[in-house]
């Protein structure tokens, strides 16, 4: 037999592994970490000096799982089965908008408009890469910034690894350009409401106040992003897409329109109405029935292909519910508040500017725990102000500090579901992303802790 037939395995992480992986961790943590509680006011915030110890049973009476009431105990190696479904079932709305996008797109691709529109999109920019990619990023970068879009853009991720291949560019360079202008618009979060309406006000501030600091530091991130993309694109191959001969048919020109309304309708939404992943996933399913009327599918058609895509988004749904198993085993084990609380106490003996760098990383690690931004403020904001005042660094330097932490780690936490899922919906494994945003990572998170060191300095 011939060497060359036979495939070398590559060094990749694979996703549902690294999940089992990261359920064990947690389990483990729970015998290894204290267990211990803040109290929580009306809406869930901790309040700062009100730890407590929380008495647990550590013995080898925990290995077997029981659901009879009695004394805290750790979590038994059994929760690593049995926590995965109890994890679909809590995040049950996001999993059914993922299955639901997928079906959509299912049908998106049934009517062939998407390779056309790409195909007259490149023609119309002349193939000006640079041009191209700077534009793009910027508007989906401002998108997330700005509006706090991020699961939305799910909806978009195909459209640009399409691109990719139009170009003669590898998945990569698509998923990176929607990926990468995402997660620098939440690190940087200049009006993001998803974040700042609960960040800002536990630390004392005006919610959107010190936005000049951070658009300033936005550009610079989305600086730095768009030379790296482009940095790591290799030598265009020979695009096999046929030449743009085609013109958009009425139909074709029709469900381009609906897309775009589509995009306009998520963001007011989102905005103004509040809307969340049940309103989201209703939205996906109607706008794919819309899309197949249009295009002229029979009910037959259109059921299958809605069916089509959302196989296609099984795994990622399957990331998220285990993700969020993650986070289950961790709070019914009652160790996050005793690991913040250790954080705290020791940035709390630090000069000023090494406190504002250390909330960076504090956020960072528990950015792998607690993968929603929002429930992350709610826990560690409360204990993380304080201790930041008493090193006279200002509340809204801790904030900043927070959204560098949170952004920066969800770059590539492999408990963010969220991430998960984008690289389920572009089937790029976990471990090539990994390899990829490393190197962005570093500059970035160097870049971050100038910026906080100045902000602490200049009493931001």
């Amino acid at each position: 037999m011939s060497t060359d037939s036979v495939k070398k395995p590559s060094w990749s992480l694979d996703p549902v592994l690294m999940m089992i992986a990261a359920l064990a961790i947690a389990v483990a943590l729970t015998w290894l970490v204290p267990s211990g509680k803040f109290t929580r006011d009306a809406k869930g915030l901790v309040k700062p000096g009100t730890y407590t110890v929380v008495p647990k049973e550590v013995s080898a009476s925990a290995l077997v799982p029981s659901a009879a009431a009695g004394p805290l105990r750790p979590a038994s190696p059994a929760v690593i089965v049995t926590s995965i479904p109890a994890g679909m079932a809590k995040a049950a709305s996001l999993i059914f908008m993922i299955m639901a996008l997928g079906g959509m797109f299912g049908v998106l691709r049934a009517t062939g408009t998407l390779e056309l529109a790409i195909e007259r999109l490149v023609v119309f920019t002349g193939g000006k890469l640079p041009v191209l990619t700077a534009l793009l990023m910027i508007v989906i970068s401002a998108g997330s910034s700005f509006l706090g879009l991020i699961s939305e853009y799910l909806l978009i991720i195909p459209i640009f690894l399409a691109l990719a291949k139009r170009l003669g560019l590898p998945p990569m360079f698509g998923f990176a350009i929607v990926t990468v202008s995402a997660k620098i618009g939440y690190i940087a979060s200049v009006a993001n409401p998803v974040i700042l309406m609960v960040a800002q006000p536990i630390a004392g501030q005006p919610v959107f106040s010190g936005f000049a600091f951070r658009l300033v530091l936005w550009a610079v991130f989305m600086a730095v992003g768009i030379f790296y993309v482009l940095k790591r694109v290799e030598a265009p191959v020979a695009s096999a897409a046929p030449p743009a001969t085609a013109p958009l048919s009425g139909r074709h020109l029709a469900v381009v329109a609906i897309l775009l309304g589509a995009v306009a309708t998520l963001i007011y939404g989102a905005a103004e109405r509040d809307w969340k992943d049940t309103e989201f996933a209703a939205f996906y399913l109607l706008l794919g029935g819309v899309i197949a009327a249009v295009a002229g599918f029979s009910p037959r058609r259109l059921v299958h292909s809605m069916v089509d895509g959302m196989k296609s988004m099984v795994l990622a749904g399957l990331l998220v519910g285990m993700a969020k198993a993650v986070e289950i085993i961790l709070q019914d084990g009652q160790i996050l508040d005793t690991i913040v609380n250790m954080l705290a106490g020791w940035a709390a003996h630090l000069p000023r500017m090494m406190v504002a760098m250390a909330l960076v990383f504090i956020e960072m690690f528990l950015g792998f725990l607690i993968p929603s931004g929002s429930a992350k403020a709610a826990v560690s904001m409360p204990i993380l102000v304080p201790v930041a005042q008493v090193a006279g660094v200002h509340g809204q330097t801790t904030v900043l500090a927070y959204l560098l932490g949170n952004g920066l780690i969800n770059m590539f936490a492999p408990t963010s579901g969220m991430l998960l899922a984008y690289l389920a919906t572009a089937e790029i494994p976990y471990g090539k992303w990994f390899r990829y945003s490393l190197p962005l990572f570093v500059v970035l998170t160097i870049l971050a802790l100038i910026a906080v060191g100045i902000a602490a300095e200049i009493g931001y």
